[in-house]
């Protein structure tokens, strides 16, 4: 008769059953290992073509940087020749002006007034010199006031002195007036 042994059969499953659970866990594990292994390569890859794009994006923005630089540049020197272009024009307009000016002086100087020097800072005109009275000096200010082309006379400094020889009174004397500026509509009228 033959021998049965139930207990082996139920051993061999087990060993089997065992062996299998093995297996799958082993599947399972390297399953997984690829799959980590997989999301590893795929997260270097994603992070390696974001530093790619990164790069072109830092490479572009220093070209941009560069031309940004240029148009400053430009812009500047564009300004700088705008505010010569706009001296030059002033100094154009203001040509005739200054002749205008040298002529009222002359017609508004009395007689017994001489000039020792005249100095214009802008509009403003600081005329020096001497007249035999004070009244003349007035007479001068007063000629101002009515011209054309200056105006505002103002009396800085009056000194009497004397001659090298004692005999004649001299009123040395500092008037400051401002010019009158040509406006264009002026100007074309």
């Amino acid at each position: 008769m033959p021998r049965i042994n139930l207990l082996a059969w139920r051993d061999e499953l087990r060993a089997q059953r065992r062996n299998q659970f093995y297996a799958a866990m082993g599947g399972a594990f390297g399953v997984a290992a690829l799959l980590v292994l997989i999301g590893v390569f795929l997260m270097d890859a994603i992070i390696d073509a974001q530093n790619d794009r990164n790069q072109l994006l830092n490479d572009e923005i220093a070209t941009l940087d560069l031309r940004i630089k240029e148009i400053l540049d430009l812009e500047d020197k564009k300004n700088r020749l705008v505010a010569r272009m706009e001296i030059i024009e002033e100094l154009q307009q203001s040509r005739p002006e200054i002749v205008h000016v040298f002529e009222e002086i002359v017609y508004s100087l009395p007689d017994g007034v001489h000039l020792s020097s005249i100095k214009q800072k802008g509009t403003r005109i600081e005329i020096k010199g001497s007249a035999e009275s004070n009244t003349r000096v007035s007479a001068f200010m007063r000629n101002i006031d009515k011209s054309d082309w200056l105006e505002k006379p103002e009396l800085e400094v009056v000194e009497v002195k004397k001659n090298s020889d004692g005999t004649a009174r001299m009123s040395e004397f500092t008037v400051f007036a401002q010019g009158v500026k040509i406006t264009k509509e002026e100007e074309e009228s």
